[in-house]
């Protein structure tokens, strides 16, 4: 196995990245990841693309052997993980501001990747509501202290459903709408009339955990 192949299987590992992944955030394809790691490939013109994605030195990912991230390189480092958040149901976001305390044996918690309040909570996406922006099995990260403005994805409550949905907010000419993101979805927008109470905003999607 050659450098480059080793560093980007590590640094795949690391990250939690698929080749699906990684090729998507390189701009390249799912083949030429498979190539690299694969041991068949010892160069690439996407070097500086694949070092951007996977957080580390282009150097490094060509030749390094100890520390995957150099002090002089300009390689953003990855953000500072913001404590952890549990993983609730779409029942119990329905109602999320009642529930005051979920005790870590009873949820899965995870770190949060980016700011957020400590009524941070997460969502696995269900259905197809939301393909191909959001995927079925991934992990949202919805903060209640975040403003719902136009635009923004939440989570939201109907009184007439016993669970929460999820969807984009429109607010235009003074009314305010849920939007699926699957254009073929059958009912695309959905009208709030004083029915529906905004739970939290989407903040950060995860893949499957």
């Amino acid at each position: 196995m050659n450098r480059l192949s080793k560093n980007i299987k590590s640094r795949m590992k690391t990250l939690g990245l698929t080749q699906k992944q990684l090729a998507d955030k390189a701009g390249t394809t799912q083949v030429s990841i498979h190539r690299m790691i694969s041991g068949k490939v010892l160069k690439t013109t996407k070097i500086v693309e694949l070092a951007k994605a996977l957080n580390c030195d282009p150097e490094w990912l060509l030749n390094g052997i100890d520390e995957p991230i150099k002090e002089s390189s300009n390689v953003e480092i990855g953000p500072e993980l913001q404590g952890m958040y549990p993983v609730i149901s779409w029942v119990q976001a329905g109602d999320w501001t009642a529930i005051h305390e979920i005790n870590r044996h009873e949820a899965e918690h995870y770190p949060c990747p980016v700011k957020c309040s400590d009524k941070t909570f997460l969502l696995k996406v269900q259905g197809m509501s939301m393909s191909p922006t959001f995927n079925e099995g991934e992990f949202i990260f919805v903060d209640p202290n975040v403003e719902a403005i136009n635009g923004k994805y939440v989570v939201a409550r109907l009184d007439d459903e016993n669970e929460a949905t999820f969807k984009q907010l429109i607010i235009e000419g003074g009314h305010k709408y849920l939007k699926a993101a699957n254009p073929s979805w059958p009912t695309q927008i959905q009208p709030i009339n004083g029915n529906c109470t905004i739970v939290g905003v989407v903040i950060f999607v995860g893949r499957a955990l």
